[in-house]
């Protein structure tokens, strides 16, 4: 063959391969694209740029950096009812969307889909990371649990479930004490500190054969006398999973799929990111809908029944969404990894503005997805919970009658 064709032939290939790599990456998720051309320095998601959170908030699973497990659905997804919307102006709206950078906000009513509105790329059929919101998705699985029969009682100390506890300062801290926060060990939530505990337990290197948690937080020494004292440990809500994972002998995906996610009408599987030794991470980073999100609050504000009987024991999801501990305000306090307010209201809420707001009485659920300018930021925690009293405030006005 002369050089001629053989040049032929390589433009030709070349130009095929150029093709099949274009196609290729036109193909990735918007996101993803977005992610690779400016990947961020850190590993840690708190100290990337808000560009970059915006993209990976809605594609940790496509990215496949990190590992995580699928949470199943089940197989009839639910079909909403949007008979008797909400009316909200467009300035509130906009006001609430540009003020907190929401990304998702579905608003059910006894059921109904009453309110639902996007921005920032994200739509009904793309998922968001929940950061701490997946506490009170872990909380729900410790009632599951004893009501399975895998947890004898709140009162039982957290080492007789992880034996990699015992001599450590959380051998004398009960299950009822984790899940309140008043266990009393030291611990540092700073998120703007890189070298808090918050920052660095989730990147320690783990004791040989000990899940990642347990070995740092079985380090950490005693404070203040258990039960004596809250203080806010997203390490606790792990070692609460790992809890529920060694009690059960399952993983906490499976749990969540055989107890919760099958039985609401999901739309999607979600999805639980993995720690370093491989186990869902209790305190964070369930990826799911908008939608779905507000799914699982229904499932919540319906006593977490399914079939006519609930999943829980009688009286835990009461006692879960009261007041267990004080926060140091007298309007709110702290139940099993809810925040609880003296009107019978209780959200669950994680960093950068996402939350699952629930109001019993007024029979409704707020599931809401936002990307902060910062993990924590005070002024936006109370326009978010003013944004919830607005709404319910109109379903009190427009929809109870």
């Amino acid at each position: 063959m002369d050089t001629k064709k053989l040049r032929k032939i390589g433009a030709v290939v070349l130009a095929l391969a150029a093709l099949v790599a274009i196609s290729y990456w036109f193909s990735l998720d918007k996101s993803v694209r977005y992610l690779i051309l400016n990947q961020p320095n850190h590993p840690n998601p708190l100290f990337w740029d808000i560009e970059q959170r915006d993209a990976a908030f809605q594609s940790l699973e496509k990215l496949k950096v990190l590992p995580f497990n699928i949470v199943h659905k089940g197989d009839t997804v639910r079909e909403f009812d949007t008979s008797t919307p909400l009316s909200i102006s467009k300035e509130q709206v906009s006001r609430y969307f540009d003020q907190q950078r929401i990304a998702g906000l579905v608003v059910l009513h006894k059921g109904k889909l009453v309110f639902e509105h996007y921005d920032l790329g994200l739509d009904e059929t793309r998922k968001w990371t929940s950061f701490s919101v997946a506490k009170s998705f872990t909380s729900t699985l410790v009632g599951a649990a004893i009501k399975d029969g895998y947890i004898s009682s709140l009162d039982d100390n957290v080492s007789t479930y992880i034996p990699d506890l015992v001599g450590s300062q959380y051998e004398n801290v009960t299950i009822h004490q984790l899940l309140t926060m008043t266990s009393g060990i030291q611990w540092n939530e700073d998120y703007d500190d890189p070298q808090s505990d918050v920052n660095r337990f989730n990147y320690n290197e783990p004791d040989p054969g000990v899940d990642a948690t347990v070995s740092y937080m079985r380090k950490l020494p005693a404070a203040y006398p258990p039960g004596t004292h809250w203080a806010y440990s997203t390490g606790e809500s792990n070692l609460i999973g790992v809890l529920v994972a060694q009690a059960t002998g399952k993983t906490l995906s499976d749990y969540l799929s055989e107890k919760v996610w099958q039985h609401i009408g999901a739309a999607q599987d979600a999805s639980w990111l993995l720690d370093s030794t491989g186990h869902e991470i209790g305190g964070c980073c369930i990826q799911a809908t908008t939608r779905d999100y507000a799914l699982f609050g229904d499932f919540i504000l319906g006593n977490a029944t399914i079939n006519g009987e609930s999943i829980l024991p009688d009286g835990y999801l009461k006692t879960a969404t009261t007041k267990q501990a004080d926060i140091g305000s007298d309007n709110a306090g702290y139940g099993y990894q809810w925040w609880t307010f003296n009107d019978g209201t209780f959200q669950g809420r994680g960093i950068f503005g996402q939350g699952i707001f629930i109001s019993p009485e007024d029979e409704l659920v707020i599931a809401l997805n936002s990307n902060w300018p910062g993990a924590k930021v005070s002024e936006l925690a109370e326009a978010r919970l003013n944004m919830y009293r607005d709404i319910q405030t109109l379903v009190q006005q427009q929809l109870v009658h």
